[in-house]
């Protein structure tokens, strides 16, 4: 296999994700035959270096495993939290691989999170340069003007500089509210809440419908499924690696009401979807 960044070594072993395997080298969690690395720019050679993290041996690439999780509101998206607050763990731990999300949804927010151990997947999806489309529900009070919606079109001023949607349309009403269907290219925080603000239509409750297509429509909060064969070809088409035919996407649904507080227990349901390769 020869030498290579430890980072990439850490994301093709399912350690973490490549931008997590970065911080963990920088904060001194990973050492190379004994010696605690901290440069971003060291290399390794799996086959013949003893690599650790936290003094865990870091073996050969695991089988790559690929889930979508429905995220229910009320917890946040780590595996563990210094604040004590529920996380997504409780709902990923009848799965045997370690996983880890890609990207991030808000403690409130509820809807599609794709999990796995595939760290150079994970990386490149959530890169900018490929502009994997997320899909989001935004229910907001009254109903909002066309001039609004085309404003998220157009695009608005953030404090960290111009945002935009790809598409933004009224997707059903209430006698009260509206759900706008909203879809960005991005992943900066709290996007879509601070694109509607901007226009004036205020996010009451944000759902993610789909991420790059993969979605949960049928699905219900905190429950996991495996992707498909073919939707992971779909994810690696999307951030430009060598895939077979893609996948429709999935049909937009709103989520379904839940009575109570706080995010739902851990069922240990996991859908099975895909072969393993």
């Amino acid at each position: 296999m020869g030498a290579e960044r430890l980072q990439k070594i850490l994301a093709h072993a399912g350690v973490a994700s490549r931008r997590k395997a970065e911080e963990l080298i920088e904060s001194g969690h990973v050492s190379v035959n004994g010696k605690v690395i901290r440069e971003l720019g060291s290399k390794a050679d799996i086959e013949q270096d003893l690599i650790q993290v936290d003094g865990r041996t870091i073996r050969e690439t695991q089988d790559k495993v690929y889930y979508v999780l429905y995220k229910p509101a009320g917890c946040v998206t780590t595996l563990s939290d210094p604040e004590d607050r529920p996380t997504i763990k409780r709902y990923l731990q009848h799965i045997p691989e370690r996983v880890y999300p890609v990207g991030r949804l808000d403690y409130d927010v509820e809807g599609a999170l794709i999990v796995t151990n595939d760290g150079d997947l994970a990386f490149s999806i959530m890169h900018p340069r490929f502009g994997v489309r997320r899909t989001y529900l935004a229910k907001v009070h009254g109903v909002p003007a066309p001039r609004q919606l085309e404003r998220l079109r157009a695009g608005v001023r953030l404090e960290d500089g111009r945002g935009r949607a790809l598409e933004a349309e009224v997707h059903s009403r209430t006698p009260r509210n509206t759900w706008v269907r909203v879809v960005v290219a991005e992943g900066r925080p709290h996007l879509v809440k601070r694109l509607m603000e901007a226009v004036g239509a205020p996010v009451q409750k944000l759902h993610r419908a789909d991420y790059g297509g993969i979605g949960v429509a049928g699905m219900r909060p905190g429950e996991a499924r495996e992707l498909t064969r073919a939707e992971v070809q779909m994810l690696r088409a999307q951030s430009g690696k060598k895939a077979e035919a893609g996948v429709r996407r999935q049909q937009i649904a709103l989520p379904a009401r839940r009575h109570g507080h706080g995010p739902p227990p851990a069922g240990g349901r996991t859908r099975r979807g895909r072969q393993r390769r």
